[in-house]
């Protein structure tokens, strides 16, 4: 591309981080699936985590938007930076629009939090070397936490529609969570914002299940065991 090109794709950058970010002011009161949006209503799944850790969005939200403002100021026609912001624009683009769908549609919702958060590893391992607080530290935090919420969505999905049941469903899809976390940090070799996002979300688990459903809490606490080791190596390296 051209560097005018590159400048307007850093611009697009920053209107979608914002977007993105207003997003939840379109959905009023959205706090996840309607339990009576599946034949076998869920109304508190197993593999959720606990209300508290979707604070972390608003973390996501003004760091997405600070690290766009600061690469257009800083970067603009920089071709690493341009390189992560062309998955990433893609990502927040469907992620501007998620809530929308996922208040009419769970399947639909699952599809495209699947496809924000390949779009996300895709900007993630595109991220520059240089400035990472700026670059791969938010998409890092963001990645991470869709790592986990596209596999959480997708044991709401499978116990809503009978495919498993609630614990079963919760086990099976804690344990992608984790498999993919863990290989994704481990590929990554760096930015371990990447496994404190997974880390925060299967410590919610435990928070929400360790009373009613211990086996689903002891799932989760080995998986955040797991992904310590390869977040601590990544942050030795950066």
């Amino acid at each position: 591309m051209t560097y005018p090109q590159r400048t307007a794709l850093a611009v697009l950058t920053l209107l979608l981080s914002i977007s993105f970010a207003a997003s939840p002011l379109l959905v009023e009161g959205f706090a996840g699936f309607d339990p009576d949006q599946f034949p076998i209503p869920q109304e508190d799944p197993a593999v959720q985590p606990a209300g508290y850790a979707f604070a972390i969005w608003g973390l996501i939200y003004a760091w997405l938007i600070a690290g766009a403002g600061w690469s257009l100021w800083k970067a603009p026609r920089d071709p690493q930076w341009h390189d992560m912001r062309k998955p990433l624009c893609l990502s927040l683009a469907i992620g501007t629009g998620w809530l929308a769908v996922a208040v009419l549609s769970p399947v639909w919702a699952t599809v495209l939090i699947w496809a924000m958060l390949l779009t996300a590893l895709a900007a993630l391992f595109l991220a520059p070397a240089q400035d990472p607080l700026w670059g791969a530290a938010p998409v890092g935090l963001y990645a991470g936490w869709l790592s986990a919420a596209s596999c959480v969505s997708l044991g709401v999905v499978a116990a809503g529609y009978g495919v498993l049941d609630r614990t079963m469903a919760a086990i099976v899809f804690l344990g992608l969570a984790i498999v993919v976390g863990a290989f994704v940090q481990a590929a990554l070799r760096r930015t371990p914002t990447y496994g404190l996002a997974v880390i925060w979300a299967l410590i919610a688990v435990i928070v929400a299940t360790y009373e009613a459903d211990t086996i689903v809490a002891a799932v989760a606490a080995g998986g955040a065991v797991v992904m310590l080791v390869p977040m601590l190596r990544a942050f030795r390296t950066g």
